[in-house]
């Protein structure tokens, strides 16, 4: 049974960067053909594409978000890592960690993601930005 558990601090200062951690258990990170992703969901809005790393280790960033974004892996922990850096408020949200089956390819920069798109879900992390 594959399994993803977000993880992390859930309050963070503006300015300051947003850690989360995904552990995935009942398959391997770098089995084949797979990805991994994040994906957000603030209040009142609809899910919102951040991020994927591949079984190669290939990074991809929704365009929103790559030029403050660090998506990264620990193979030997089965983990999968976010950063985010220089968070506002905009960015209080429910977190998620996804995998799936193939990868999910933005297109001309849009990434509209739904539930159906990833086959394997985390239960979520809310994350809070205040100080």
């Amino acid at each position: 049974q594959v399994q993803l558990q977000e993880s992390g601090p859930g309050l963070v200062q503006p300015s300051q960067t947003l850690s989360l951690t995904c552990t995935v258990s009942g398959v391997s990170i770098e089995n084949k053909d797979s990805s991994w992703a994040w994906i957000r969901q603030s209040p009142g809005k609809g899910l919102e594409y951040i991020g994927t790393i591949t079984d190669r280790g290939a990074i991809y960033y929704s365009a929103r978000f790559k030029r403050r974004t660090s998506i990264a892996r620990t193979t030997s922990q089965n983990q999968v890592t976010l950063q985010l850096s220089a968070v506002t408020p905009e960015d209080t949200a429910v977190y998620y960690c996804a995998g799936r089956e193939g990868y999910y390819i933005c297109i001309n920069d849009k990434c509209p993601v739904s539930e159906s798109d990833f086959g394997f879900w985390g239960q979520g992390t809310q994350v809070t930005v205040s100080s």
